[in-house]
Parts: C-alpha cells; structure tokens; sequence
C-alpha cells in the first residue's frame, strides 16, 4: 500500500511539489512592518457601527453572488466611470488567477518586469502559461525599450503591470505605461494596489485602450482583513472573468463591511494622507544615514539597501521590529529591506533601530 507522500509524490504536478507555500512570518508581539498594512484601527464608533450591523448578517445564507451592492458603492466612492464593469475578488490575488485561468491558451505567454509582485510568476506557472520576465534598471526604473523587444518577441497575451511598482515603490512614467499597452498584442493589467498612496491612476486614460484593464484592493487602504480586490474595465473583458470567478467567493461578511466602511471613506482617506507624510518624513530622515540608500516609493512603504540585510534584518528582529528582507529574491534586490509604513510611534521606533546599526 502506497503512502501518502508516495501518491502526492506521483500525482502532484513536479513544478507545484518543486515550490514552498507563500510564507508568512509570524508577527505576534512585533512591531509589524513588513505587509504593507494601515496600522491604524478604525475609529469607535465605526467599529461600534461595524458591531451591530454585522450582527444582523443572514451567515446563514449564501452571500449574494454578484456583489452589486458593493460594486455601487465603489462606483460611487471611488469615482469608477460607468462605461466600465467591474469584477470584485477574495483580494487582488484571486483576480490575478481569474484573469490567467481566462487567458492561458496552450502556449500562452504571460509578461512582467522584475522585480515586481511575486504572484504574477506565480500565477502563471498555476495558470501554466509561459513566464516572461523583463528586469528592471539597475535602479528600478522601467526599460521601455527592453520591455518592447521582449512583447516583439514573445507576443505574451497577458501583461501585468503595477502602478507603483512592489516591492520598489516606484511609479513608472505613464507615457511608458502607455507605450506598452498599445503595442501589447494581449490585454494589459495595471495594477494599482498602491493608488491611495500614490494618488494617480491610469483609470483616466482606461477608455483610449481596448486591451487594458485597472485592478486595485482595499487591502492597502486599511481593510486587508476583509479580502477584498476589484477589477474595472470595458464589459466584454469582465464579462469572460466573470465566468472563472468561482461563485460566492465574496463572503457576506467582507461585503457588508465593505458597504459600511465605503460610507466613512472619508476616515480612511485621512489615514492614507497621514502615511503619505509619514513615508516622505521617514524617508528623508533614512536619507540621511550614510550607510542607507533609499529608493523613491509613490506607495505606503519604503525600499532601502543596506550593507548586510540579512544582518539588519536579524537586528531588527531582535529589536521586536518585523520587516521583509529581499535579499535573494531577485540579483536587482541585492541586500535590499522593505520597510512598511507604521504609526508615527512604529516609524520613531524603526528609526532608531535603523539609526543604531
């Protein structure tokens, strides 16, 4: 009698058995800055009204399975042009692998500069399209013309590009962006998880192409519990994602406090304004610190290389600070940390963590 581990052995796809599961270090009683969360708790009375609104939630039935609720309110908060459709996903990652699933024709090929959002190799190695990666400058900016020879060369049907970049912070100049899309031969993904931070999108430009789509979470803006992604763009495109989208998988819980939240977005606006001043003033002080070089980041954290990250890394640790070390995930990230942006208090103290090195 086989054993467990023989039959995974024999029936697991190779390339699936040949990987880790995404690792998520543990936080407890840390200083956590290494996932790009608001750090900020919703005021007393949102939660108050949270409480007694979720109480009354039908968990017992199923959740409704189009989210039209929510999509309203995103509609109506977020300013989404009603041209466009919108698709709505357990967090952007499960909108990543919708959108791979629906274009992964046999030999299909999937584009993505590096470094940038692990998910989008991940995704299509799930997906089994052909992985096409196109590396970044030395100093994370864009290669327009790399990237270019690379669609030429490859004609991937699916592009995935983030705006900013994670982890480099960066916002790739939009003339760029948009060279890229029309002479993409497939669809486009822009990926704008960082717009609360960033404060620019290629929504306003979304209707001149017909081979690109916008994708954002609320993940960032302060609801990363909740798990909630969503996609916009013309409705042929979102039509056929919508047939992958697995049915329900919007609990009813994450769409009603999506609903209550969205009410009060003003409270989650001033939290992301406070973040935005808190990165410039954090990184203008690492500036300062000879042995620190601090990348520019439109988003809610900051890319910084070190001497040693595997040694700063540990420190902080030691320190009770949790951060991402980089180091090893791509040659471009040589001794790089990723530092989340925290509360004025989390920012003083990895600071003087940093400071002390």
């Amino acid at each position: 009698m086989k054993t467990p581990a023989q039959f995974a052995a024999e029936l697991v796809r190779p390339e699936i058995r040949a990987i880790n599961a995404y690792p998520v270090a543990p936080a407890t009683g840390m200083i956590k800055l290494d996932a790009m969360e608001n750090p900020f708790h919703l005021p007393d009375a949102l939660r108050a009204e949270l409480g007694r609104e979720l109480a009354e939630v039908a968990i017992n039935r199923y959740p409704d399975a189009s989210g039209a609720a929510v999509k309203t309110a995103l509609r109506a908060v977020l300013g989404i042009d009603e041209r466009f459709s919108l698709i709505l996903g357990n967090g952007s990652d499960e909108l990543i692998q919708i959108v791979a699933v629906s274009l992964a024709k046999p030999g299909a090929a999937m584009l993505a500069v590096e470094p940038s959002f692990v998910m989008y190799r991940a995704n299509a190695m799930l997906a089994q399209m052909r992985y096409v990666g196109v590396p970044l400058r030395p100093d994370f900016t864009l290669d327009t013309d790399l990237v270019l020879a690379a669609i030429a060369r490859e004609a991937p049907a699916l592009i995935f590009l983030a705006y900013p970049n994670n982890p480099t912070g960066n916002l790739f100049p939009l003339v760029d962006i948009e060279r890229v899309v029309r002479e993409a031969p497939g669809l486009v993904v822009i990926d704008e998880a960082y717009h609360p931070f960033a404060q620019v999108s290629f929504a306003d430009r979304l209707a001149e192409f017909p081979n690109a789509i916008v994708m954002r979470t609320l993940s960032k803006l302060g609801l990363a519990g909740i798990r909630l992604g969503y996609a916009f763009g013309d409705p042929a495109w979102i039509a056929e994602f919508d047939k992958t989208r697995p049915p329900y998988n919007l609990n009813s819980l994450t769409q009603a406090v999506a609903l209550i939240v969205l009410k009060h977005a003003d409270v989650l606006a001033g939290q992301a304004a406070t973040l935005r001043a808190e990165r410039d003033a954090l990184s203008d002080r690492l500036r300062r610190l000879p042995h620190m070089q601090v990348f520019p980041s439109a988003a809610n954290f900051l890319l910084v290389r070190v001497p040693d990250a595997n040694a700063s890394f540990s420190r902080l640790q030691d320190a009770g600070i949790l951060i991402k070390n980089l180091h090893g995930w791509h040659p471009l990230l040589s001794n790089c940390l990723r530092l989340s942006i925290g509360t004025p208090q989390e920012n003083v103290a990895l600071f003087g963590a940093l400071q002390s090195m």
